[in-house]
């Protein structure tokens, strides 16, 4: 999603926001944002996840092209840590449409690979623990 789309989705489900205010907006919780992590500052926002500065030290490092051994200077990286109710809502497929992960596993008294194809005609491999 872009930043033109959040401005978009802000107009159709927020109302009484032009584009042009929706945008003024936009732009100022991502500037207020930035400014924060740039102070080294933490943002916590409920129900969606944590901005993090982290500092990393100097370290050493390798040039993949000439295989030369390099020092990384130190610097500051933004870490996202997404909140739990965040990751229910990623792992569960959308309400009215397909998922393209594969439908969940039913229980079964036997393991998967004695099940035949022809399982959900009830016809079920008998195991032989002879040939185990």
């Amino acid at each position: 999603m872009t930043k033109a789309e959040i401005i978009e989705a802000i107009c159709e489900n927020v109302g009484g926001f032009s584009k042009r205010e929706a945008a003024q907006l936009v732009d100022a919780v991502f500037g207020t944002m930035k400014e924060t992590l740039a102070a080294g500052y933490k943002i916590k926002i409920s129900g969606f996840g944590n901005f993090v500065v982290r500092d990393k030290h100097e370290r050493p490092g390798l040039n993949p092209r000439t295989r030369e051994k390099i020092t990384l200077a130190p610097r500051r990286v933004v870490r996202f840590k997404p909140s739990p109710v965040l990751k229910a809502r990623v792992n569960r497929p959308p309400a009215g449409r397909r998922s393209s992960f594969p439908p969940p596993r039913r229980p079964s008294a036997l393991p998967p690979a004695l099940i035949l194809p022809s399982a959900s005609a009830g016809l079920v491999a008998e195991h032989d623990p002879s040939k185990d």
